[in-house]
C-alpha cells in the first residue's frame, strides 16, 4: 500500500490543471485533435462494426448496489391501451391524459407504443464526466466542488464534450490473452505500468497521443455467465494514471466496474479508488466502465490489429457526472 505522501507527489507530476486554460472543461479530451479524427476514420479497413455496450435492463451490473439500481423500463402506451381506450375511452374518461389518448385511436388505423424507462446515468456502459469525483473541495481545474449542486454540475457537466464526439483511435490492450488467463483477471493482482507497456509491445501496437485506450480484463464476460455484478475483479493499478499522463491518452476504458483495481491492499493509504481521484480531479481524464470488450477481443485477436475507430458519444445530459454511452469499434 501506498503512502498518502507518494500519492500527492504523482498527483502534482500529472496534474493538468491550468493547460489548456484556466475555463477549460474537457481535459484531456483537448487530445483529440481533427487530425487525430481523421486518423481514426482511416484505420477502417474492412468495415467491420463491433458494438460495445451492454444491456440497459432489469439484468445489469448495477443490481449489486442499491444506490445505483438497475434500470426499470415501463410502457406508458402500448397494444392493450389502444383497444381499450378506442373502445371506452370517450365515455368514460374526461379531462385526462388517457382520454387525449383515446382521441388518436377514434374512428383511424393510426396505432403507436411508448415507453420510458427509470435509472441512474451509470447503470451500465457509461462514461464517467470528470465533475464524478473530486477531493479536498476542487474540481478538475481548480473548479470549486460546490458548482456541483442538486440542480446538476453547473462546471464540468457531460454535455459539455458534445465538441470531441467523443471519436478517436482506439486501442486495445487485451490484459487477458497476456497473461492467459480462462476467463477474467482474478482479484489480487491488479495490472500495473510496465505491463501496459509489454501487452502494447507485445501486440504491436504504439500508443499515441489522442489515443482512447481500452483494457480487456474478462470481467463483462464474466458477469454475462454469472450475473453476479458484485464479483471483485483485478483492473488497473492506481500507478498507471501516470502511464496515462506519459502517453498523453485522451480517455481510458474496460469491461469492468471501476477500470482501476478495487482492492485496498493494493492502493493508497487512508483513501478509496485513488486512480478516479487522480485521472478524474487532477488530470482531467474520463473513465469509460462496463463495456463489454469480449467481440473486441476476439476480432483483434483474430486479425492482430489493436487499433480501430472508437466512436462512443454519451447521452447529452446537462449537468450530468456521467452518461450512458453505446460505444462502437470500426475496423
Amino acid at each position: 500500500m501506498a503512502s498518502m505522501k507518494e500519492f500527492r507527489r504523482v498527483a502534482d507530476d500529472v496534474r493538468n490543471w491550468g493547460r489548456w486554460g484556466d475555463d477549460d472543461e474537457l481535459g484531456t479530451l483537448n487530445f483529440i485533435t481533427p487530425d487525430k479524427v481523421a486518423e481514426a476514420a482511416s484505420l477502417v479497413k474492412k468495415g467491420t462494426v463491433i458494438p460495445l455496450g451492454g444491456d440497459f435492463g432489469s439484468n445489469g451490473p448495477q443490481g449489486a448496489f442499491q444506490f445505483r439500481p438497475n434500470p426499470t423500463h415501463v410502457m406508458t402506451v402500448d397494444g392493450g391501451d389502444a383497444n381499450t381506450l378506442a373502445q371506452y375511452g370517450p365515455q368514460w374518461l374526461r379531462n385526462s391524459v388517457a382520454h387525449q389518448l383515446s382521441e388518436f385511436f377514434v374512428d383511424n388505423p393510426f396505432r403507436f407504443n411508448d415507453d420510458m424507462i427509470v435509472m441512474p446515468l451509470q447503470a451500465a456502459t457509461q462514461w464517467d464526466a470528470i465533475s464524478h469525483v473530486y477531493y479536498e473541495d476542487k474540481l478538475y481545474n481548480g473548479f470549486p466542488a460546490d458548482s456541483v449542486t442538486s440542480f446538476g454540475a453547473f462546471r464540468l457537466g457531460i454535455e459539455k464534450v458534445d465538441v470531441k464526439g467523443i471519436t478517436s483511435r482506439g486501442v486495445l490492450l487485451d490484459v487477458v490473452k497476456h497473461r492467459g488467463a480462462d476467463v477474467f483477471l482474478e482479484p489480487g493482482n491488479p495490472v500495473t505500468p510496465a505491463e501496459l507497456d509489454d501487452i502494447a509491445k507485445a501486440q504491436g501496437v504504439t500508443i499515441t497521443p489522442g489515443d482512447i485506450v481500452v483494457v480487456h480484463t474478462g470481467w463483462w464476460t464474466r458477469f454475462l455467465s454469472t450475473g453476479d455484478g458484485a464479483e471483485p475483479g483485478s483492473g488497473l493499478d492506481w500507478t498507471c494514471a501516470r502511464w496515462l499522463h506519459d502517453h498523453d491518452v485522451a480517455a481510458v476504458a474496460a469491461d469492468n466496474l471501476m477500470v482501476e483495481d478495487p482492492d485496498p491492499a493494493n492502493g493508497v493509504e487512508g483513501t478509496f479508488l485513488p486512480m478516479h481521484m487522480i485521472c478524474l480531479r487532477d488530470m482531467g481524464l474520463m473513465f469509460g466502465e462496463y463495456w463489454d470488450l469480449t467481440g473486441l477481443a476476439a476480432d483483434c485477436a483474430a486479425d492482430g490489429v489493436y487499433e480501430f475507430q472508437l466512436i462512443a458519444p454519451p447521452l447529452k445530459v446537462v449537468g450530468a457526472v456521467g452518461a450512458p454511452v453505446s460505444p462502437i469499434a470500426i475496423k
